[in-house]
């Protein structure tokens, strides 16, 4: 603890973003270059060093952040990347797009504004990057054991990078024609620009972690037959199938799921196509669904020039301070949190209809409306209680060229074969069964992320993927050193 006064004398003060205006004209990250560095070891001496640290407990992957915070605040970037990376493969990511449920369970935060753990985070990996801390970490000798892991997102690289540092053949197989899953086509380039994704890409591959994009598992190479030649396959495709929304007028042109329209946009910045078939240029756009995705389609459709854009939260607008009584600390709240793509509509004056920034709380959509060509042009929606019943007499519509849905996803998409091919049990929820150490019920098979667990935080699938390959490591060599920081059982901190 090297300012024992800090969280006294230091105020909370967090990364500044570009201005609104300048920031919504192009797809750069939206905080300010270097904004970090000249505040962060200051905002580190807030930390308290409690004797027990509710942070470490709050994230999954067991941060050692009252260490990292001290060796920050002394400018020890060397010290600090090397307690980072020892629970965490990719801090860059999680220090960007995490909620960081860690400062939900700071101790400090009982009674004042937490410590910026999640900017501390992302100015350590950023600092290591920069200054060469962070070299390929290729494995002495080879075990001469194969491990293929299908999926590239945050749990699959996570599993890879693991299982190649003690020695095992790993080739990840991503059915994209770019690796990295939702973090290359689902998270837009403001939330986390795509060379952070690259330049640990290419650390993984100086490691020694082969990579087989555009081949689907299930279609482009049979399931059993890329059992038959591994060791251990592991699934993490994550949790693909979306949610329907089914009420009348589902059918009109321009009613799009928002992963559809989400991996254009992207591929616009990756420079593959001029224009989005779905850009929301001119258009007045409805996002239904109140949570980060939606909010993702609402910073994307901003950039795009939209004539205006709402977002639809069938729950009630939440408080800006924690209820104690039903989520009491260190539990993760649900508050009012502006983040950008809101800040940006709030200042833009996106949506005249809003309860607040872009958002209509306590909202149902009822129906679409089209016109003569199929096209839609309105969406109904009626305000409900806490129950989600409708109140009479609140009904209302809203025009609507393009209407997003945001409501999350189920389990793993099935249409590919992966599952019906290797006979993967089922859990109740749509998500592959498993059990302890993450087995399924196929031998030498293991399923980890969104695909097992259901629709997580990037914190939870990286835990889960070195969880997973601790799990893999001791299946083929019969005992492993690798860390398992949670089971595939473990939840979040609730009451």
């Amino acid at each position: 603890m090297a300012d024992p006064k800090g969280f006294m004398t230091t105020p909370r003060q967090e990364w500044s973003r570009r201005p609104v205006e300048e920031r919504v004209r192009d797809w750069d990250e939206v905080y300010v270059p270097g904004g970090l560095l000249p505040i962060i070891s200051k905002q580190a001496d807030r930390c308290m060093d409690c004797g027990v640290p509710f942070c470490h407990q709050a994230c999954p992957l067991g941060n050692l952040i009252p260490e990292w915070n001290d060796l920050v605040s002394r400018e020890d970037w060397r010290a600090a990347s090397d307690r980072l990376h020892a629970t965490n493969n990719f801090p860059e990511f999680t220090g960007r797009l995490c909620p960081a449920p860690c400062e939900a369970g700071c101790v400090l935060a009982i009674n004042q504004p937490a410590v910026t753990i999640k900017n501390v985070e992302c100015a350590i990996a950023d600092r290591a990057w920069e200054e060469g801390l962070t070299p390929p970490r290729p494995p002495d000798r080879l075990t001469g054991r194969t491990v293929a892991v299908i999926g590239s997102g945050p749990t699959g690289l996570a599993a890879a990078q693991q299982l190649t540092r003690v020695g095992h053949t790993v080739a990840v197989y991503e059915k994209d024609d770019r690796l990295g899953g939702l973090m290359r086509y689902g998270i837009p380039a403001f939330k986390m620009e795509k060379h952070h994704l690259e330049r640990r890409l290419e650390q993984m591959r100086a490691e020694g972690t082969k990579f087989r994009t555009s081949t689907v598992v299930g279609r482009d190479v049979g399931a059993a037959e890329l059992r038959s030649r591994y060791d251990a396959v592991v699934i993490a495709t994550g949790a693909t199938a979306w949610r329907e929304l089914d009420v009348p007028g589902r059918e009109l042109a321009g009613v799009h799921q928002a992963m559809e329209y989400l991996p254009l946009a992207n591929r616009v910045c990756e420079g593959d196509i001029a224009v989005s078939p779905l850009c929301a240029a001119g258009r007045h756009v409805v996002i239904v669904g109140g949570g980060d995705t939606g909010a993702d389609c609402l910073g994307t459709a901003v950039r795009e020039g939209a004539a205006s854009v709402t977002q639809l939260d069938i729950y009630a607008q939440p408080g800006t301070e924690r209820d104690e009584d039903t989520e009491p600390w260190p539990t993760y709240p649900k508050i009012y949190r502006l983040s950008a793509a809101h800040e940006e509509a709030e200042v833009l004056h996106t949506a005249p209809a809003a309860d607040v920034d872009a958002r209509m709380f306590a909202a149902s959509t009822l129906r679409f409306t089209g016109d003569g060509d199929g096209q839609v042009r309105e969406l109904h929606l009626v305000e409900v209680d806490a129950e989600r019943r409708p109140l009479p007499g609140t009904e209302r519509a809203l025009p609507a060229d393009l209407v997003l849905l945001a409501l999350g996803f189920s389990g793993p998409d099935r249409r590919d074969g992966l599952i019906d091919q290797l006979g993967l049990d089922l859990a109740p929820r749509g998500t592959l069964a498993r059990g302890v150490g993450y087995v399924t019920n196929v031998p030498g098979v293991f399923a980890a992320g969104d695909a097992a667990r259901g629709q997580s935080l990037i914190v939870w699938a990286i835990a889960e993927g070195r969880a997973v390959a601790a799990a893999v490591d001791h299946y083929l060599t019969g005992s492993s050193r690798l860390p398992s920081p949670i089971g595939p059982h473990d939840r979040p901190m609730a009451v």
